[in-house]
């Protein structure tokens, strides 16, 4: 079971100058993955950070565009976050779609030079969702932000 939001995260959140993210984001549950996106380009306003937003059809598509995204932009960003919301059906198809995203996003993780930060929802109901944006569990979207910074500034101390 998840806690109720990371009270932790939002402490020391570092400096990232001229961080640029690019957010990549589902049309599946639409009134979703807006709210998530609008909580992390929130984070971000606040930080200063210039911020891209990739939209494709679904949860499996997400990777596939981080990937092409990554090989063929002019310009390569600090960090990636795939945004989305997966709600469970009568078919194993959630199953499927939250193992094949999970598993994208860890590959991509150990390939790119980049962090790509999990930002998918995978719930039981519409109910569960919204308690992750803003409700009992916090805001997820705002999380993902703010964990993007932190690797973004991993990354460079790293890379110094």
């Amino acid at each position: 079971m998840a806690s109720k939001g990371n009270n932790t995260l939002t402490k020391g959140i570092p400096p990232t100058e001229d961080a640029f993210v690019v957010l990549v984001k589902t049309e599946w549950n639409t009134h979703l993955v807006n709210t998530l996106e609008k909580g992390a380009r929130d984070i971000f306003k606040t930080a200063g950070t210039k911020v891209k937003t990739l939209t494709v059809p679904g949860a499996v598509e997400l990777c596939f565009a981080v990937k092409q995204h990554y090989a063929y932009a002019p310009k390569t960003p600090d960090a990636y976050i795939v945004l989305g919301t997966v709600i469970q059906g009568d078919t194993p198809h959630f199953d499927y779609v939250c193992q094949a995203v999970t598993e994208g996003v860890t590959q991509l993780n150990l390939q790119l030079d980049v962090p790509v930060i999990f930002g998918v929802l995978t719930v039981l109901n519409e109910t569960q969702a919204k308690e992750r944006l803003g409700g009992a569990h916090g805001h997820k979207g705002q999380e993902a932000a703010i964990t993007a910074l932190k690797m973004i500034h991993l990354n460079r101390s790293l890379q110094s």
